[in-house]
């Protein structure tokens, strides 16, 4: 799963052997390890806004749920 992943962005992912790991793109390590998944967001969001980085909360599955951006977004909008 992580050969996909870009290094500008932190994941929230299952662990196989229980919990949750949050990631950076393209790691083989966890920069975390926590027992509930909301744990593991709210670390990996407080990563990710200080890395600039987009964040993707993977399910249980592997799929992605959700996505945020923290200052990396080639997008302009205004407003």
């Amino acid at each position: 799963m992580a050969s996909n992943k870009k290094p500008g962005t932190h994941h929230v992912v299952p662990n196989s052997e229980g919990g949750w790991d949050v990631k950076r793109g393209g790691a083989q390590r966890a920069s975390g390890h926590f027992d509930t998944k909301q744990a593991a967001v709210d670390r990996g969001r407080e990563i990710s806004r200080n890395a600039h980085t987009e964040f993707k909360i993977h399910n249980r599955d592997g799929r992605i749920a959700q996505s945020d951006s923290h200052g990396n977004d080639p997008r302009n909008i205004k407003g």
